[in-house]
């Protein structure tokens, strides 16, 4: 066997094996997630906004109230933590939101949620103790919102932007609640 098969042998097992061992040992590549990645843009003339989440599923399980605490932060998702980046400065509900990337934390309540963009960065939204990794003293803006009641379930949690009443929107939406923080 010549030189160049052996070497290209070689690195192609090297490859394999790092693949093999990540796969093993950090995230499972090779398997559909439960709770998929997702994110979603919104750009209108120069404004850009971005989040960055992941998508669990009701499953037939009860969600607020239940699964996901009645007053207590969530980590808005499930995973790695939820993240929100604007390029411009945004007003919402009379506070300014400074252009950059947040993370995204939430109180559910029963009729309405409390919706927290912090500036700390963090790699996952829980600690191994399954309590969420937000630290308040990294809070840029803390806005409450009314919730809607939904006539139709929504089966996997879903953030979105609505501008169809050219009024911008941030929206949550899973089970029978759906919430849309004003974007400025």
């Amino acid at each position: 066997m010549n030189t160049f098969l052996k070497r290209t042998f070689l690195i192609l097992t090297i490859i394999t094996l790092g693949l093999l061992l990540y796969s093993v040992f950090v995230e499972n590549i090779f398997a559909k997630r439960l709770s998929p990645k997702d994110t979603v843009k919104f750009e209108l003339n120069d404004l850009k906004l971005k989040v960055f989440y992941n998508r669990p599923s009701k499953k037939n399980r009860e969600i607020f109230g239940a699964l996901v605490p009645y007053d207590q932060v969530w980590r808005t998702g499930a995973n790695e933590a939820t993240t929100f980046e604007n390029n411009k400065n945004l007003d919402i509900n009379g506070m300014t939101l400074p252009a950059g990337k947040y993370t995204l934390w939430t109180v559910p309540k029963d009729s309405v949620w409390t919706v927290i963009f912090n500036s700390k960065e963090y790699s996952w939204g829980v600690n191994a103790e399954m309590k969420p990794m937000w630290d308040p003293n990294y809070d840029v803006i803390n806005v409450e919102v009314p919730i809607e009641k939904l006539n139709n379930t929504v089966e996997q949690f879903t953030i979105a932007f609505d501008n169809s009443t050219d009024n911008l929107f941030l929206t949550m939406a899973w089970d029978y609640t759906k919430i849309s923080v004003p974007l400025k």
